[in-house]
């Protein structure tokens, strides 16, 4: 294979990225989506028994990865490393810390936690072993607050903590030592000049392969939630012809948003997903139980932090329990499956950074953002729920994709329900025009060895060929099995976010020793 420290083509279809990458690459999806199309009941049988195995077998694996991972990111966070800037010593950040925590958050939660933020509580509030182990009995306010929690610490700094320090990891080795912005990048101190060669494409394109399948898989997923939105406004039938349009319309205006470039459409989408999020969020607290959730707020936060180490740590000894399969295993495989992706863009939006501020206001700050959210959307459907006469349980039980906006017609403000409802179906569209448009520069930046402006051409075939391969496999029925196939992904990329954990540690240690070592020539010399 050609050295990819050579320069790449200046001409042709493969001027300005690698030529191995683009070609194995593109071989490696087209080949993904023919088998999973071509031979669905093999391929979800594949993905099933693979799936089964991580739970019955690696559980463990997977919790034990992930609070290794939060504990190396706590200490950089509290180590002298942590003043160490992500880029040159006088380099200041690119984007505001407004602007930043727009994009981070846009690109990676904002529409999961749309779909989650009210579905999750209601089905924990039926039953979950927290409550069965305590005595509690489901449908109450101690299950109600179980259920907030529960959720809290799935979209907590845990999940957080894989992003959070992937990207960190990646703008270290990209900005302080002149690597490309890639995953291969982080390997240089265990590989050397190796992960200029095979080893490191392997690593790269495992990236993509996370990075364009979960994109994907969740573009199609969420499309359903937009239908019924657009059920409610409109009456538009709830139809995989229609789905698959509104899948090629989201592609088209994310294709747009990566070809203007990160700092027009990214930007300016991401910060308007924010202030759209803030409107929405003054609607459900005024017109929902504001007292309620103000006090709940406090309750959640409060029982997060008392519980946090504990649930982080918990396994399910039932053997015939699949209750943390569905739930935590699910979610630490699809943070893991995404850590490629959303860690390159962190890591692109980070230049200027210390280290510290990264991880620690990044954390932080995107833990607050995703617990508001889920105690003023869930903590409005639990009262709803518990006080309000309104079955969301039952609506979230038979159509998950409708609890939302039956959410909001429950709150009762006739003046405002059409607006409310059409207003969170354009951030549905927005929030996955900004995971869409992000993943597209992420797979361009690696494609392009790590060149943060890739070009055009390419964002524009990878953009346009992520919302196909999600209209294929959304006709062909295999977006579930594919969905599971991403999550499966995560195992190799636990491994190598253990690794990438160690050549960190050892990177910091090797720049401290060298500081140290200068300082003390310095004073000899004086």
């Amino acid at each position: 294979m050609p050295d990819s420290r050579q320069a790449t083509p200046r001409r042709g279809v493969f001027a300005g990225v690698d030529r191995t990458m683009a070609i194995a690459s593109t071989a490696m999806v087209v080949a993904f989506v023919l088998f999973t199309v071509l031979q669905p009941a093999l391929a979800n049988s594949i993905y099933q028994a693979v799936k089964q195995f991580i739970e019955q077998e690696l559980g463990w694996y997977y919790i034990l990865t992930v609070n290794v991972v939060l504990i190396v990111t706590i200490g950089i966070i509290f180590s002298p490393y942590g003043k160490l800037r992500l880029g040159n010593d006088d380099e200041r950040p690119e984007f505001s810390n407004f602007t930043w925590f727009a994009m981070l958050f846009s690109a990676a939660v904002g529409t999961g936690l749309l779909f989650w933020s009210i579905a999750e509580p209601l089905s924990h509030l039926q039953g979950n072993p927290f409550i069965a182990m305590n005595g509690v009995e489901p449908y109450s306010m101690e299950a109600a607050q179980t259920a907030l929690s529960i959720t809290i610490f799935h979209w907590g700094l845990h999940g957080w903590a894989i992003y959070i320090l992937v990207g960190a990891i990646l703008a270290y080795f990209a900005y302080r030592k002149g690597l490309p912005l890639t995953i291969r990048s982080a390997f240089y101190p265990l590989l050397g000049e190796r992960i200029h060669g095979p080893i490191g494409h392997a690593i790269d394109l495992l990236a993509i392969f996370a990075t364009l399948f979960g994109t994907a898989t969740t573009l199609g997923l969420g499309v359903s939630q937009m239908n019924a939105g657009l059920n409610s406004l409109f009456g538009m039938e709830i139809s995989s012809t229609n789905q698959v349009l509104l899948v090629l319309g989201v592609t088209v205006m994310a294709t747009l948003s990566a070809v203007s470039g990160l700092k027009k459409g990214i930007r300016l989408l991401s910060e308007w997903n924010i202030y759209l999020s803030m409107i929405l969020f003054a609607f459900f607290v005024l017109a929902g139980p504001t007292i309620f959730l103000l006090a709940t707020f406090t309750n959640s936060l409060g029982d997060y932090l008392s519980n946090v180490v504990s649930m982080g740590f918990w396994t399910n000894s039932d053997p015939e329990s699949q209750w943390q399969g569905w739930w935590t295993l699910f979610y630490w495989g699809w943070w893991l499956a995404w850590g490629p992706y959303v860690g390159i863009f962190i890591a692109r939006i980070s230049r200027g950074r210390t280290l510290r501020e990264v991880l620690l206001g990044g954390m932080l700050a995107a833990t607050l953002g995703a617990m508001t959210w889920i105690v003023i959307f869930g903590g409005t459907a639990l009262h709803l729920q518990l006080f309000g006469g309104v079955d969301l349980a039952a609506v979230a039980n038979t159509d998950v994709t409708k609890v939302l906006f039956q959410t909001i017609a429950a709150l009762d403000v006739p003046w405002a329900t059409t607006f409310m409802i059409g207003m969170a179906t354009v951030m549905i569209v927005t929030w996955f025009v900004t995971s869409a448009d992000s993943g597209t520069l992420v797979i361009c930046t690696i494609l392009a060895k790590g060149n943060p402006h890739p070009p055009q051409l390419y964002r524009v075939i990878w953009g346009l060929g992520l919302g196909a391969t999600s209209a294929v496999l959304l006709l062909a029925g295999g977006l579930e099995a594919l969905q599971t196939a991403a999550i499966a992904a995560a195992f190799p990329f636990s491994l190598a976010l253990l690794i990438m954990a160690y050549c960190m540690i050892k990177a910091l240690s090797e720049e401290g020793r060298e500081a140290e070592l200068a300082t003390r020539r310095r004073t000899e010399a004086s």
